[in-house]
C-alpha cells in the first residue's frame, strides 16, 4: 500500500525555517517523480516544487532561492527545507507522486508564518 506521511510543520515567525519531512512506503521515491504541494487557507492546492528521477529540481518563483527540495533513497523519505518564510507561505504542505495533484493522498503539515 502506498502511504505519505508528512512532518515538521508548526508556527514561525516570518523569516524563519522549517524543514518539511515525507515518509513514503510501498513504493522507492527514488523511482518516481515527487513533487510538494501546498493549499493556503481558503485557496485550492498550488505546486511548491519537483525532483526528478534524475535529480533535476524545479521550484514555484516565489519559492525559489528561499526553499529545497531532497530526497534520501536510503530512508525513502522527501524533504523540503523552508527559509526566510513569509505571512504568504501559510499552508497546508503535501508530497506527492507525480507533479501535481488537486486531491493529496496525506494529512498534510500545517505551516504558520505569523509574527
Amino acid at each position: 500500500e502506498v502511504q505519505l506521511v508528512e512532518s515538521g510543520g508548526g508556527l514561525v515567525q516570518p523569516g524563519g525555517s522549517l524543514r518539511l519531512s515525507c515518509a513514503a512506503s510501498g513504493f522507492s521515491i527514488s523511482s518516481y517523480v515527487m513533487s510538494w504541494v501546498r493549499r493556503a487557507p481558503g485557496q485550492g492546492v498550488t505546486w511548491v516544487s519537483t525532483i526528478l528521477t534524475t535529480g533535476g529540481i524545479t521550484y514555484e518563483p516565489s519559492v525559489k532561492g528561499r526553499f529545497t527540495i531532497s530526497r534520501d533513497s536510503a530512508k525513502n523519505a522527501l524533504y523540503l527545507q523552508m527559509t526566510n518564510l513569509k505571512t504568504e507561505d501559510t499552508a497546508v504542505y503535501y508530497c506527492t507522486t507525480g507533479y501535481m495533484t488537486t486531491s493529496p493522498q496525506g494529512q498534510g503539515t500545517q505551516v504558520t508564518v505569523s509574527s
